[in-house]
């Protein structure tokens, strides 16, 4: 991978005239950018610009060159870590009982409650999605009732889930993720959060691992993924679902919710709980145990997407 060390800024122009340019450096056959954006200078006047970011300082020499650009300027980034700057935008979050925040808010750690440690990087999941906080809603209004014993993360990402599971139960949480890479993330956010001894990460396509079915049935799924593969492996899941167990569903949105929660309930699931955070939902399904009672309807509740400010993740 290559990492962007010198911009190549233009002239102030027009909007049109910047956004031609821009196009361009994408289009011409010698110029090798590693990214361009188009940024407005001077809203009074409707002046812009374009810069352009390359790994090397003759890449950008290239460049003005081969557009002819005599007025734009080069010059090298600092050596900065961007990816913590970047952090510093991430404000914690609060869902339920847990309370997620990254390495540069730790001095902000509640005293009560459950607090965890996990900074956005190479995986999805560090609470500021819509999908992740309304997972830990769900979790910690099922906690209020019971206390599951066997926790199956599917779909792990960074581990915030199973993470969770394993701090508020103090018991051994499956985490699995088709990405070998989440795995990794999630082994380090483990270790990061004290939770090493008891997250059991292992890198697996769907259900298709020795381990998942060694372990089942399960008394909670999570299942924070995307809505096909959460209908793909909804068979699978029931099977794996404990009588009385729950399944809390999520990274479908909300015109998604029909067709999952359809599909479910064709499998002998009950819907118990629907949250939605901005066009998200977070779906809690529960296997009726041999004498329980269907419930007639399933709870519903619409809540601000975040009251400390959105975030962006990526889905597996």
């Amino acid at each position: 991978m290559f990492t962007a060390r010198y911009i190549l800024t233009t002239a102030s122009t027009s909007h049109d005239a910047a956004h031609q340019l821009a196009d361009q450096f994408d289009d011409h056959f010698a110029i090798d950018a590693l990214a361009v954006s188009v940024t407005e200078t001077d809203e009074a006047k409707g002046l812009w610009n374009v810069i352009a970011y390359f790994a090397q300082s003759e890449d950008a020499e290239n460049a003005r060159e081969a557009i002819g650009l005599i007025d734009s300027e080069i010059s090298a980034l600092p050596d900065e870590d961007w990816v913590r700057r970047s952090l510093e935008g991430l404000a914690p979050v609060t869902a339920g009982r847990f309370f997620l925040h990254g390495a540069h808010d730790r001095a902000a750690r509640r005293s009560g409650g459950l607090s965890l440690e996990i900074d956005a990087g190479t995986a999805f999941g560090t609470g500021h999605h819509g999908t992740t906080a309304g997972c830990l809603i769900a979790f910690d209004e099922i906690l209020k009732k019971q206390k599951p014993a066997r926790v199956f993360d599917l779909g792990c990402g960074t581990g915030v889930l199973a993470i969770a599971a394993a701090k508020a139960l103090g018991t051994k949480v499956l985490a699995t993720d088709i990405d070998a890479e989440a795995v990794r993330v999630t082994k380090l956010n483990a270790q990061l959060n004290g939770q090493s001894a008891r997250i059991d990460a292992h890198t697996a396509a769907g259900l298709h691992h020795p381990i998942i079915a060694g372990n089942a049935p399960y008394d909670l799924i999570f299942a924070n993924i995307l809505a096909r593969p959460l209908v793909a492996l909804s068979s699978g899941i029931a099977r794996i679902l404990q009588p009385g167990g729950h399944v809390i569903l999520s990274g479908l949105t909300v015109d998604q919710l029909r067709w999952i929660k359809a599909t479910y309930v064709s499998r002998g699931l009950v819907p118990t709980r629907t949250i939605i955070r901005g066009n998200w939902v977070a779906l809690v399904l529960t296997r009726l145990g041999i004498n329980a009672k269907r419930p007639k309807h399933g709870s519903f509740e619409r809540l601000p997407f975040s009251s400390r400010g959105p975030g962006w993740e990526h889905d597996i």
